[in-house]
This record gives structure tokens, sequence and C-alpha cells, in this order.
């Protein structure tokens, strides 16, 4: 649990209702925002990869060398995770031809990978105690690998599976509803079930945004990803200025 001084400096904010609504709005325009570079724009994945990577890392580096919380800075940095995510994991899927299977198997190690050593580096992955420069390093670490696995396993479950984008929205749905059962009826750990619900928003903000953009011919409403990308943007820009916005730990 973070200490009041930790709370001080938190520059991620409480996790509220608030939080929430955002991550998968941030996660659908991700969605949205990478096949808009990387198809619509022709760009192909690596290169949108390396475009948005550069963007990521250099939100992260703000966000890090901030001196308090800044809303916008946060979710905007959320938002390049999300893009990035999106052309990277489909280029592992499938550029380097290892299809969404390996690719969310070799995303699930990676993001296991940076939780264990963020834990054994730090001695907890809770969000709140997210107040050092070293935690926000694993923190956005943890976020990307995430965003990627999310994207991956969205992909997989729409296509390869045959649930389609509203069979594969529904699915993730329903999966993010056990997990709120599981946080009010049970005593599962908190922090273990908002790691669970932040990559299970992504692949959920994946297939709402296939389904937006995608031609009507494979599932989709084939609508302008440029247009639902600023739609979605305008959506986030709302709800930072509607919800609660304060740092984690820190009282209302």
């Amino acid at each position: 649990m973070a200490t009041s001084s930790d709370a001080a400096i938190s520059k991620v904010p409480a996790v509220t209702l608030g939080f929430w609504v955002l991550k998968i709005l941030a996660t659908t325009l991700g969605e949205t925002g990478g096949d808009a570079l990387s198809m619509s724009l022709g760009l192909g994945y690596l290169e949108s990869t390396v475009i948005l990577m550069v963007i990521f890392v250099a939100a992260v580096v703000a966000q890090i060398v901030a001196r308090r919380f800044h809303p916008f800075m946060y979710w905007a940095t959320i938002i390049a995770s999300t893009t990035v995510g999106t052309t990277l994991a489909d280029y592992a899927d499938r550029s380097l031809g290892i299809g969404y299977p390996g690719g969310s198997i070799l995303l699930l190690a990676l993001l296991l990978a940076a939780l264990f050593a963020w834990h054994r580096s730090l001695g907890s992955i809770d969000v709140e105690s997210v107040s050092s420069p070293r935690a926000e390093f694993f923190y956005w670490l943890t976020i990307m690998f995430s965003q990627t696995l999310g994207t991956a396993l969205g992909d997989w479950t729409a296509d390869s599976m045959g649930f389609g984008y509203t069979g594969a929205a529904a699915l993730f749905g329903g999966l993010l509803l056990l997990v709120v059962l599981a946080y009010f009826l049970t005593g599962v750990s908190r922090t273990l079930l908002f790691w669970i619900a932040f990559v299970l928003t992504r692949p959920l903000g994946a297939v709402v945004g296939d389904f937006i953009d995608k031609p009507v011919a494979q599932g989709g409403l084939d609508l302008s990803r440029f247009s639902a990308t600023g739609v979605l943007l305008a959506l986030i820009v709302a709800g930072i200025l509607a919800f609660d916005q304060r740092p984690a730990g820190r009282a209302h």
C-alpha cells in the first residue's frame, strides 16, 4: 500500500469506474488508430510500429520526468501504448509468421516476465506503489506487453477461433464481468484482479475497434478508421474532463 509521501508523487490515476471506461475507449482507439496508420495509410506493420514506438517511448520519458500527475499526459501515454500494441502484435502475428497462438504465447511470456522482474526488483506490482522512476519503468513496460498481448488475443479469438467481432466482444465482456464479481464477492488479490482486468480490456477494445472499421464482408461496419479514431479521441477528452482524475493512493 502506498504511503502518504508515495501518493503525493504518484503519477498514475486511482483505479475507479471512470478509469476503466477511459481504458476501454483508449484500447478501442488504439485498434482504429493503429490500423489507420498501418493499413489505411499503407505504412505497413513494421514501419508503423517503429513510428509509434518512438512516440510511446517519448511519452513514457515525459511521464517519468514529470513532477506530478497530469491526466492528459497519462492518457496520451496509454493511447500511445495501445496503438503501438496494435501494430506490434500484427507484425508479430502476421509478418513474422508465428500466427495468433504463437504471438499470444510469446507476449504472455513477456508480460509475466515483466511482472516477475518488477516484483523481484521492488517487492510489489500494486499500482499504488508506482511512485518512483524505477516503478514507473516497470509499470509502462508491463502495460506495453499487456496491450500487445490483448491485441493478439482479440485477433485470435475473433478470427482463428471463429467468434467474430461481436462474439469475441461478448466473450471478453463476460470474462470482465467475472473479474468484477470476484472483486466484490471474493478475497482474491486486488492486484491480481487489476492486471487480469487490464489485460482483458485490451482484447475487448481491439475487437470493438475491428467491428467498427473492418469490411462488412468480414463482419465489421466498414466505417472510416480516421473518423472513428477522431470520435473516440473526443470521447476520451470528454471523459478525462468528466471523470474524477486523482493520483493513485490519494483520498478523494
